[in-house]
C-alpha cells in the first residue's frame, strides 16, 4: 500500500452470532457440537452491545482531528459490518460514502461452520486432525478457506484500495481475521509472527491504524478499546471470532 496516507480497520460489534458462540463455549455439561445461529453467517445481525459498540466506534473517529478523520470508508457486504460501519459513520458531521467490497468479508469456513471445537473432533475428526498437522495458517476446510487464501483475496482488495484512493485516510471495517490479516499485509509479517497476535482476539469496535511515515504505513495502534469504556457504552466483551 504505497498511496494511502493512513488505514485505519476495525472489526464489527458484537453480533448475535458472538453470542450464540461464547454461550455455547461456557455451557456446562455435555458439550455442545452445534452453535445455535438460525442466520446465514452474512445476515447475522449486531447485537444491542453491538450497535452501541458501533456509536462508541463513531465517537472515538468524530474526536480523531479532522486532518485525521476518514475521508474514504470501505467495508464487508456482510450485515454485522454494514451496520457498525453505518452507526460509526452518522457520528461524523461530514461522514465519507461507504463503499462495499466482498473481498472484505469473513473467513469462509466450509463445512466447519457454525461448529464448537468439540463439534469440529465428533463430527469430523479427520478434519481436525488435518488442521493440527497442517496449522492454522495453511489448513484449509472442505468448501472453505485457509488464512492464506483469505490473504490472497486481502492483498487484491488493498491493491485496488491503494489505486483508487491515493493520499486518502482510509476506513475499513470488517471481522476479526480481516483485522490481523490487514497487519500481516501492511507490516510484512511472518506466518509465525502473525499467529502469535491471532493467538489474541481482536475486540468487537477495537480501534487500529496504521500511517504513512517514511514512505511506507507503519503501525500505529492496534487493538484499542479505550473508547468502549466510556460511560454512554457497554463494555466490550471478548468473543468467538463470526
Amino acid at each position: 500500500m504505497r498511496n494511502l496516507e493512513a488505514l485505519i480497520a476495525t472489526r464489527h460489534g458484537e453480533s448475535t452470532g458472538n453470542i450464540a458462540h461464547e454461550t455455547a463455549r461456557q455451557t456446562p455439561g455435555p458439550k455442545i457440537e452445534q452453535v445455535d445461529i438460525a442466520d446465514r453467517d452474512a445476515d447475522i445481525p449486531l447485537s444491542e452491545l453491538g450497535r452501541a459498540q458501533a456509536a462508541a466506534f463513531g465517537r472515538r473517529l468524530a474526536a480523531l482531528p479532522a486532518a485525521e478523520r476518514p475521508t474514504v470508508a470501505v467495508c464487508s457486504p456482510y450485515l454485522r459490518a454494514l451496520d457498525t460501519a453505518e452507526i460509526a459513520l452518522a457520528a461524523l458531521a461530514d461522514p465519507p460514502e461507504l463503499v462495499v467490497d466482498e473481498r472484505l468479508r469473513d473467513r469462509e469456513q466450509g463445512v466447519l461452520h457454525g461448529l464448537t471445537e468439540h463439534g469440529i473432533r465428533v463430527r469430523h475428526p479427520e478434519e481436525a486432525d488435518r488442521r493440527e498437522r497442517i496449522g492454522k495458517f495453511y489448513y484449509r476446510p472442505p468448501g472453505g478457506e485457509s488464512w492464506a487464501d483469505v490473504i490472497l483475496r486481502l492483498r487484491a482488495a488493498y491493491n485496488d484500495i491503494d489505486l483508487d484512493f491515493p493520499g486518502e485516510r482510509v476506513l475499513v471495517v470488517a471481522h476479526d481475521a480481516v483485522v490481523v490479516l490487514t497487519r500481516y499485509i501492511a507490516e510484512r509479517l511472518t506466518e509465525p509472527q502473525v499467529m502469535e497476535i491471532e493467538s489474541h482476539p481482536v475486540a468487537n469496535c477495537s480501534f487500529s491504524r496504521w500511517i504513512r511515515r517514511e514512505g511506507r504505513l507503519r503501525p500505529a495502534e492496534y487493538n484499542d478499546t479505550a473508547h468502549l469504556a466510556e460511560p454512554t457504552a457497554a463494555p466490550a466483551r471478548t468473543a468467538a471470532p463470526s
